[in-house]
């Protein structure tokens, strides 16, 4: 097997060495992105087992798409730096991955849409954030009149108000669990209140994100890319600290820490006027919580859009949905707008 080397590196020279000849003076872009490990840059040699090798995205437009996909099927090597061109994985056949396709196509299998056009509050919603991602991220090899650039600078991150409003919507899932690690404990349910800190801790990383203006990827490359944050506050300890804590009294220490490490980054982040950081009772109850609906009424207060404050505090589709099979699927994504559209 050929010594492992990055996919985007292996991608680049792809590019250069084979496909750009082979192209010539064509009017085109190139790229690499959507889908993978290798577009976020955290691909191994593990990843060469399954759906990994040479590949990129030629964009022409529409009338160049037959005569450059035949130049590409009959000219393209059968292996490029000891990779093999060809090939394929579970349901996917074997061929060559150079794809040609007409950008605004392309997008709109990606993420559902063009958003060359501009992207509603709604758009936003509906994307994954993976999705989001996927154009961000990843490489572009080619882009003579900069419309690649444009659009990755354009998808970069969500309007303000529907970034508050995805924060206001976090921090309200926050709020509505936890309370209950303390509850569950106190009847005896150690298992329960493991996994409701296990979830809150997942949400806690996730709103780090949001609040550095950073897409969270799915779940295998979430704590690498949490990894990645800043972290001189000792928030990654304390949420490890969460998982591990084998009794109820460490694991609420470990909370009470993550809550207020990250209820200090949302008041660093300037997204609203400061909260108070501190934690206190859960009402009569012997539980200290940092009562996070306050942070979610000093988000909404910063919204100005008068169709996102109208609406229930669900969040976008991956704050709503868990499931693969809706979020990898740009058109089972979009299914969920009923949740955005007033009766």
């Amino acid at each position: 097997m050929p010594q492992f080397v990055p996919n985007l590196e292996l991608n680049a020279a792809l590019y250069a060495e084979v496909v750009a000849p082979l192209l010539g003076g064509r009017v085109h872009s190139a790229a690499l992105l959507g889908w993978g490990s290798e577009v976020l840059g955290l691909d191994t040699s593990r990843s060469t087992d399954h759906g990994w090798g040479p590949r990129l995205q030629i964009f022409v437009e529409e009338h160049d798409v037959d005569s450059l996909r035949q130049l590409i099927d009959e000219a393209l090597p059968e292996s490029f730096r000891g990779w093999p061109t060809r090939y394929g994985w579970d349901s996917t056949p074997v061929s060559h991955h150079v794809e040609v396709v007409p950008l605004g196509a392309w997008l709109e299998r990606w993420i559902g849409l063009d958003p060359r056009g501009g992207m509603r509050p709604m758009d936003w919603l509906l994307v994954p954030q993976q999705h989001l991602l996927g154009v961000v991220r990843g490489a572009v090899f080619h882009d003579p009149c900069g419309e690649l650039g444009s659009l990755r600078r354009a998808l970069e991150w969500y309007p303000e108000d529907v970034w508050r409003w995805l924060v206001g919507c976090q921090w309200r899932r926050i709020a509505q669990e936890e309370a209950f690690v303390g509850r569950a404990a106190e009847v005896g349910d150690d298992l329960g209140s493991r996994l409701v800190a296990a979830r809150l801790a997942r949400d806690l990383m996730r709103l780090c994100f949001l609040l550095a203006r950073q897409y969270w990827p799915y779940s295998k490359w979430l704590g690498t890319s949490f990894s990645r944050l800043a972290d001189d506050d000792g928030l990654s300890a304390a949420l490890t600290s969460v998982v591990d804590a084998s009794d109820y009294v460490s694991r609420e220490d470990a909370l009470v820490a993550s809550y207020e490490a990250v209820a200090r980054r949302h008041n660093r982040s300037g997204i609203t006027e400061p909260v108070d950081p501190r934690v206190r009772q859960f009402y009569g109850r012997p539980f200290r919580v940092l009562m996070a609906d306050r942070f979610v009424d000093a988000c909404l207060a910063q919204i100005t859009d008068p169709w996102l404050r109208s609406l229930p505090l669900v969040g976008s589709v991956d704050q709503v949905a868990d499931s693969t099979d809706v979020l990898a699927f740009a058109e089972r994504s979009r299914r969920l707008r009923r949740l955005y559209q007033s009766d």
